[in-house]
C-alpha cells in the first residue's frame, strides 16, 4: 500500500521531539480513573446508608461505579489499610462533621470500629486459627507417639516368641 500526499493531510508533522502530551498515539483511549481514600470511604458511607437497592443502585450509577468497588473498598476499610487523611491535611470543604475525635471511624453490623480495633479483631481471629492449628498438630503428635509405643510392644512381643529359647 502507497501513501500519497493526499492520505497524509490529517496527520501532524513529525517534528522528531517526543512529548508526553494528551495529544500522543493512546491519547484516544480512555484513562484508569483513580479514586481518594476520602472518596472511596465517603461512597461506602453512602452506599451503606443506602435503605433499599434501588436506592444503591442508583448511587452506583450516578458514580459510576461497580458493585464490585464497593465490595473491595469495604474490605480495604475493614483491614485498616483504607483511611482518610487527617483533617489538618483535608481542604476546608468536606471536614468530617461525624468524627470529631480524629480518629478514622466507621460501621461494621451496627457498631462503630477505628482501624486499631478492625486490626485487634483480624489479630485475634489469626490467633484463635493458629491455637486450632496446634491444638490438631499436638493431638497428631500423641496419636503417633501412642502409634509408636504399640508398635515397639509388638515388635518385642514378636522378637519373644522367635528367640530359640522360648515355648513356641
Amino acid at each position: 500500500m502507497t501513501l500519497t500526499i493526499a492520505d497524509t493531510r490529517g496527520l501532524r508533522a513529525d517534528d522528531g521531539v517526543v512529548s508526553s502530551s494528551a495529544a500522543g498515539p493512546r491519547s484516544d483511549r480512555p484513562r484508569r480513573r483513580v479514586f481518594t481514600a476520602e472518596y472511596k470511604l465517603r461512597m461506602v458511607a453512602e452506599y451503606d446508608r443506602a435503605t433499599d437497592s434501588g436506592e444503591r443502585g442508583g448511587l452506583l450509577r450516578r458514580e459510576g461505579l461497580y458493585h464490585s468497588h464497593i465490595i473491595e473498598w469495604r474490605k480495604a476499610r475493614d483491614a485498616g489499610t483504607l483511611v482518610a487523611r487527617p483533617a489538618a491535611d483535608r481542604p476546608e470543604t468536606g471536614q468530617g462533621k461525624d468524627n470529631e475525635q480524629g480518629a478514622p471511624r466507621r460501621r461494621r453490623r451496627g457498631k462503630i470500629t477505628t482501624a486499631e480495633q478492625a486490626e485487634l479483631e483480624r489479630l485475634r481471629r489469626q490467633n484463635e486459627k493458629l491455637a486450632r492449628d496446634l491444638a490438631r498438630t499436638q493431638a497428631a503428635l500423641d496419636i503417633m507417639g501412642k502409634a509408636h509405643a504399640l508398635l515397639e510392644l509388638l515388635s518385642e512381643s514378636a522378637d519373644q516368641k522367635h528367640e530359640p529359647g522360648s515355648s513356641k
